[in-house]
């Protein structure tokens, strides 16, 4: 379609207001909505994906997107200088609503040149781009609709030079993480830049199937390594999000991952300097569950569902869990307690008995700053032996990633609650803890603690003794009756070691009290955290 030939906007007040300036415009905003064809649009859908017009339709509040830089492009002229078309730049942003509240959302569009990099003086989007200016200034959140390689060698030809890597680099990107919450979502390919941006989140999700993430795709593996691999082998969800932990959830389809990223933002304020949304809440906060009275075993090695657990003391249905299927040691949830958001993050005794391996370690310390760096109050619900051992744990830096996150808790500035369902071991315990805060700690009538438990703990304490007896493991069994009595949690009570053991039925009436009383001193801190940034 020629500008002569352009259609005539359907709400145009007169015929004599439509001037040849408006026409183009109009002509120019038509173009822009083809994107790349009608024959490239076939092929996106026929690959299984949504356009990025389509995503942002999905995510956003009806009729709210407010486009930015829409005539951006490469205009196509004949011979007298007149314009014939004009081919869209590979990148749509803007606005929207999202429940109602303002957020900034783009995407690469993969129907025009795959997505990668348009060249011009400014970026329309991606780091350093336009719609991570206006998050930037406006102070709103951001969600990055990611569906590109970023740049390609074949731009060198037409420059006749190569780029510095970090022209357009990620300052913008990690500048935000301490501003507003940065959203992706991974809905293509993505690698090189658009995949550096992903990560730099403090939420990610991507497609099972037909998503993939890495640094570099199979054609420079092939080359670099000689490794011939498929693109999702190399970087689907079941290495990305599953094994890796690169991007946190996965979804089955693109309407469910921006679902996810709709339920993400609803605890999220617009920025460092507001406080999360309160819900309305009709589950009464006085309510005590009966299971809980019985959900921890009586035998002590048996693993019971901390999920479940959550379930019964959470506001009903408004857990939002993150990494469900990384890390599964640690539980990371977002959940509500009163209609007030809150971060649980709870011990797994149904994998590694609780244990914290590397990657519960990642994962908790991830957690755990995103809840400090928006003011949401965090809940431990701990039954952790200790770190992992052995030397599988010794080869993956066990011991590292736990103090990271022994060292993170002690950087916390949100009101945290500690609950202990049953262990709390060593260093791993350390991490549970606030004591920058109240350090107000809470038991059920199934906790113990301590530097090691009994068993193992006698076992190194007593190992002379042990050796010289008669009949090693009954001395060993005899010192551990000895001393168990002393490990009830009672006994700590009575020197004011733990502040206060509660029934497990009013578990929620408490944590919600608690809550409650957390909003005063969140108020009073709000902005951006001194001589911190949030790492992803």
């Amino acid at each position: 379609m020629s500008l002569a030939t352009a259609p005539r906007p359907s709400e145009a007040p007169t015929a004599e207001v439509r001037t040849p300036g408006i026409a183009e415009l109009e002509f120019r905003q038509a173009e822009s909505l083809k994107m790349g064809g009608a024959e490239a649009v076939a092929r996106q859908h026929a690959a299984g994906r949504l356009t990025v017009r389509e995503r942002i339709d999905v995510l956003a509040d009806r009729d709210s997107f407010r486009e930015l830089a829409q005539l951006t492009g490469t205009g196509i002229y004949d011979a007298d200088e007149q314009l014939q078309g004009v081919v869209p730049a590979p990148y749509v942003g803007g606005t929207v609503t999202v429940d109602g509240r303002d957020v900034v959302v783009g995407g690469e569009d993969f129907t025009v040149r795959g997505g990668t990099t348009f060249s011009a003086p400014r970026r329309k989007g991606g780091q350093g781009g336009l719609t991570e200016d206006f998050a930037f200034h406006y102070r709103l959140p951001l969600v990055n609709l990611i569906d590109g390689a970023g740049g390609t060698v074949a731009s060198i030809e037409k420059r006749r030079h190569t780029v510095f890597p970090g022209v357009h680099g990620f300052e913008r990107s990690a500048s935000l993480l301490g501003r507003s919450p940065v959203v992706s979502a991974v809905l293509g390919t993505a690698a090189g830049g658009p995949a550096g941006r992903a990560i730099l989140s403090h939420f990610s999700v991507m497609v099972r199937g037909t998503s993939q993430i890495f640094a570099a795709g199979p054609p420079v593996v092939k080359r670099s390594l000689g490794q011939d691999i498929d693109k999702d082998e190399l970087g689907g969800a079941s290495v990305a999000v599953d094994k890796a932990g690169t991007i946190h959830n996965a979804a089955d389809s693109e309407q469910e991952a921006m679902a996810q990223i709709r339920r993400f933002l609803s605890f999220m304020p617009a920025n460092v300097w507001e406080m999360p949304p309160v819900a309305a809440c009709d589950d009464p906060v006085d309510r005590c569950d009966e299971r809980l009275a019985r959900i921890v075993p009586e035998r002590r090695t048996q693993a019971f569902d901390m999920r479940k657990l959550i379930d019964m003391i959470a506001d009903r249905g408004s857990g939002f869990e993150i990494q469900p299927t990384h890390g599964k040691a640690v539980i990371t949830t977002l959940a509500r307690m009163g209609g007030f958001p809150v971060g649980i993050v709870a011990n797994n005794p149904m994998f590694y008995g609780g244990a914290v391996d590397h990657t519960a370690a990642r994962k908790q310390v991830r957690f755990m700053q995103l809840c400090d760096t928006f003011h949401i109050p965090l809940i431990f619900l701990v039954d952790v032996p200790g770190f992992m051992v052995g030397l599988r744990a010794e080869e993956n830096a066990t011991l590292l990633e736990g103090m990271r996150v022994v060292h993170a808790a002690s950087q916390l500035t949100v009101p945290t609650m500690t609950l202990v369902i049953r262990k709390c071991y060593g260093m791993a315990g350390m991490a549970t803890c606030n004591k920058n805060g109240v350090d107000y700690k809470l038991a059920w009538p199934s906790a113990e603690w301590g530097s090691l438990p009994i068993e193992g703990g006698v076992a190194a304490a007593f190992r002379r003794d042990i050796r010289a007896a008669e009949d090693p493991v009954a001395k060993e069994r005899e010192i551990e009756a000895r001393l168990r009595p002393f490990a009830s949690p009672f006994r700590s009570a009575e020197a004011f070691a733990v502040e206060d053991i509660i029934d497990p039925r009013q578990t929620r009436p408490v944590l919600c009290r608690l809550v409650e009383l957390a909003q005063t001193p969140l108020r009073h801190n709000l902005g951006p955290r001194a001589g911190f940034n949030y790492m992803p």
